[in-house]
């Protein structure tokens, strides 16, 4: 029955001490306010203050009630101060980009710099799902480009980036000015150990053409790279994660179709991005990412699409 509205009201017109003063500092009409504690007064049964009295004079019920007001308010705004302060103590972090610990390490240094009291976590494991872990309270944030539809996960754009085809110097596609889908229908190509299904270049630009090359798994990028050099097979990759590698001469990169782009997202239940820790983490994770890599782009400009909740 009686409202917080209500009893900021009683605590205007102590402080003002009468309704029109009240009925300002509240930014309300003194008639609005007049019927405002004449429907609560009706409500209650009892009178809380002498009209017309200078300086206004409360009942004795409306003073039991403006104490309650002294006691309450207060209370409430500490507590909504309290929502606010970095609670978080403990991050839990995973990756499904296994490129992205080239980057990431560094900008968690600077995160650390403004958050010690935080202490971060991996979570990492080839059989182990970062996105249903996050659902189900194991995890803070997961860096993924993967969005699941209808998970209760919220997906904080980081940045945009090209996925390119990653050759030796000497294979023969390595010539071609524009790569299809055919092109790679009798090739081996190099993936991490993941389902086909999670990879851009199958769901993307394969699959859609009806083209199935032969699939090797490799562990890390590296070793891929590597194993490309050598005419081992050939991979789709980051071209943020190639560039150096290219720049060496030991592979060549070559766009698919018309570019092939891809997002990362800093992945967190819906309903926790606003938490300071949270918000502080993607902030300082995105801003070094578009800083520090090549041929990325900042996914949270205006312009760019808008954060997934799903």
């Amino acid at each position: 029955m009686i409202e917080l509205k209500h009893l900021r009201t009683l605590q205007a017109l102590r402080h003002t001490g009468s309704l029109a003063a009240a009925a300002a500092q509240l930014h309300q009409t003194q008639s609005a306010l007049s019927h405002q504690f004449s429907d609560l007064e009706q409500r209650l049964g009892f009178r809380l203050f002498v009209r017309k009295s200078q300086p206004l004079r409360f009942t004795p019920q409306g003073e039991i009630l403006l104490q309650l007001a002294e006691q309450i308010l207060p209370q409430i705004q500490q507590a909504l101060q309290a929502c606010h302060e970095p609670h978080q103590t403990t991050l839990r972090i995973a990756i499904e980009c296994h490129s992205c610990i080239q980057w990431l390490t560094p900008a968690l240094n600077n995160f650390r710099q403004s958050w010690p009291q935080v202490v971060m976590d991996f979570k990492s494991g080839v059989t182990f799902d970062p996105q249903p872990a996050l659902q189900q309270g194991e995890l803070d944030v997961v860096l993924t480009s993967d969005i699941l539809p209808r998970s209760g996960l919220f997906y904080s754009p980081m940045f945009d980036y090209e996925v390119r085809l990653v050759l030796a110097p000497d294979h023969p596609l390595a010539q071609r000015e524009h790569i299809s889908p055919e092109d790679l229908a009798d090739e081996v190509l190099l993936i991490y150990p993941v389902q086909r299904q999670r990879l851009d270049i199958w769901r993307h630009f394969l699959q859609p053409a009806g083209v199935s090359p032969a699939l090797k798994s490799v562990d890390n990028t590296l070793l891929m790279i590597q194993m490309v050099s050598a005419r081992m097979g050939i991979a789709a990759l980051p071209h943020w994660v190639v560039e150096s590698f290219e720049h060496q001469g030991l592979v060549v990169t070559k766009t698919l179709g018309e570019g092939l782009w891809s997002r990362l997202y800093a992945a967190m239940r819906d309903g926790e991005q606003r938490q300071p820790v949270l918000e502080a983490f993607a902030r300082f994770a995105r801003q070094h990412a578009c800083d520090h890599l090549p041929f990325v782009r900042d996914a949270s400009r205006p312009g760019s699409l808008q954060p997934l909740s799903s």
